[in-house]
């Protein structure tokens, strides 16, 4: 099944496509690399225009077959810093885990702030041949916040999104111009939200922190730009996506804008909602993130949010660092971790504890995401990309981050248990990893 997609079934599974209200046994039919049939079992024949025809079948009793994960917000590394991630070990990583859409976040060196590189993005994801890799674009040249890039160029190349991620657009009238520009081409401003005059520090800021004698980040910092940025949404009509959110009352001004039918999307990522800032204890800097890892207060308040549907979509905020950026002193120590092999696992996690529904937790990763930013993709409606990932439920496996597919290793799940694993993926039709 490696080759050309042709016609198949896939039979026996459990399917679970959260976007048709589909869970049950289910035989899908794949044909050309697209959804052809979804039926209930034993209804083979019953597909039209499949009589006579050779179909093989891939027997997947045992399995649960989902949409392809679609992940808004992955670092790639690539142009400028291949020795941590090139777009092609990043989509390697991908499917690996699950996914089969990526966003590659734009603050590369040099940034992606021109049409040439959107499209040098866009080609280097077509050759690796794997998940489908998809450009986001930076709002401001160079990601200094000042003036802004040619979004309406950059749309037209194929950026999906505009952001300065791992920098927040600190004027306020520079982000209204780029949430009145991103209404006229159709793509969201996708928001990093700090402000730099709050933040500084290398965890959040708290007990554990003024224990460990380190430099604390209030959630204040996260709040006050989110409130700033959904009153610019509400100006504007323009459509806001906040990444990676972690505190309560990031939650709280999401959920009354929404209430309010301000046009706003949110993420949190698999480490906020498993881990607390309790993980730093050990000086740890693979539990260097940012934004840090917040007390379990706020953890609750992102499962809830994520179940509730104030958040949107669970993103990996996948950021390969060397070995070298990471052994440092803890405030010297780069932020960010790996997590596209390990997303879905966590994710899973939160179910088996009872925190998230499952039919829920399989939104967050699929037509969830693909929602927020209007994607082909996250379902099995006839006529889709056929974007399957097979997961052997029972399976129990180890994390070990130097085996990953990822080239950087940085992760605080590293040795971690889990139950449920992904045992094969399809990008349109075709195998793009087996286990």
């Amino acid at each position: 099944m490696s080759g050309h997609a042709g016609l198949f079934a896939i039979v026996g599974a459990r399917v679970i496509d959260p976007a048709n209200g589909i869970d049950g046994e289910r035989t899908v039919l794949v044909r050309d690399g697209r959804i052809a049939g979804v039926e209930s079992p034993g209804a083979l024949p019953s597909f039209d225009g499949v009589r006579g025809e050779r179909i093989e079948r891939i027997d997947a009793r045992g399995l649960w077959l989902l949409p392809g994960f679609v992940d808004l917000h992955a670092h790639l590394r690539e142009p400028g810093e291949e020795h941590k991630e090139t777009i092609a070990t990043g989509a390697k990583a991908a499917v690996a885990g699950g996914y089969t859409t990526i966003v590659a976040i734009a603050n590369t060196r040099p940034p992606i702030d021109n049409a040439a590189l959107v499209r040098f993005v866009k080609k280097k994801g077509e050759e690796a041949d794997l998940a489908r890799v998809l450009p986001a674009a930076t709002i401001t040249l160079g990601q200094k916040g000042e003036g802004l890039t040619e979004l309406v160029d950059l749309a037209e190349a194929g950026a999906v999104c505009f952001t300065d991620d791992g920098r927040p657009v600190a004027n306020a009238g520079v982000m209204r111009r780029a949430l009145e520009y991103s209404r006229l081409v159709g793509r969201p401003i996708v928001a990093h939200e700090e402000d730099l005059g709050l933040a500084g520090g290398s965890m959040h800021e708290g007990e554990v922190s003024v224990r460990l004698g380190l430099r604390g980040v209030p959630g204040a910092a996260e709040e006050v730009m989110i409130r700033r940025d959904l009153v610019l949404a509400e100006l504007t009509g323009a459509h806001l996506h906040v990444m990676h959110v972690s505190t309560a009352g990031s939650v709280r001004a999401i959920r009354e804008a929404k209430s309010r039918g301000v046009k706003v999307t949110a993420e949190a990522t698999p480490h906020h909602l498993t881990l607390t800032d309790e993980a730093v204890k050990g000086y740890d800097t693979n539990a260097k993130m940012m934004p840090p890892l917040r007390p379990e207060a706020d953890r609750r308040a992102i499962v809830e949010a994520l179940q509730d549907g104030t958040l949107d979509a669970i993103a990996t905020d996948h950021a390969p660092h060397a070995t070298v950026d990471k052994e440092l002193e803890f405030d010297k120590a780069a932020s960010g971790i790996v997590g596209l092999e390990t997303a879905f696992a966590l994710t899973l996690r939160a179910v088996q504890r009872g925190e998230l529904k499952l039919t829920r937790a399989i939104e967050l990763l699929t037509s969830g995401p693909a929602r927020a930013f209007q994607l082909d993709a996250g379902t099995l409606t006839v006529g889709a990309p056929a974007d399957l990932t097979l997961i052997d439920p029972e399976a129990r496996w180890k994390f070990d981050a130097k085996k990953s597919s990822s080239k950087s290793h940085n992760s605080p799940f590293d040795g971690w248990e889990f139950s449920g694993r992904v045992v094969r993926t399809f990008v349109g039709g075709r195998v793009r990893f087996e286990l």
